[in-house]
């Protein structure tokens, strides 16, 4: 399995449709080397400001895709 470190330099967009959400952004991203006992995972690096913008811009994309959804799915009661 390939490993990389992934930085994110800057957020574009979020955006969704058929299903998804789509986030723009601008990644560095570096092949990561394997450091003995460690399982290999990638890793994602981002300023916590980053974080709070991702985490903004998917609550304004999830907010609309509710606002699709009929009420009595919206409700949690399914």
């Amino acid at each position: 399995m390939k490993t990389y470190d992934l930085e994110i330099q800057k957020l574009k967009f979020a955006r969704h449709g058929n299903g998804l959400i789509d986030v723009g952004i601008d990644v560095l991203v570096q092949p990561q080397s394997n450091k003995g006992d460690q399982l290999p995972t990638s890793t994602l690096s981002l300023s916590v400001d980053d974080a709070r913008t991702l985490i903004i811009l998917l609550k304004q994309q999830i907010t609309e895709i509710d606002k699709l959804n009929p009420r009595s799915r919206r409700s949690g009661r399914c």
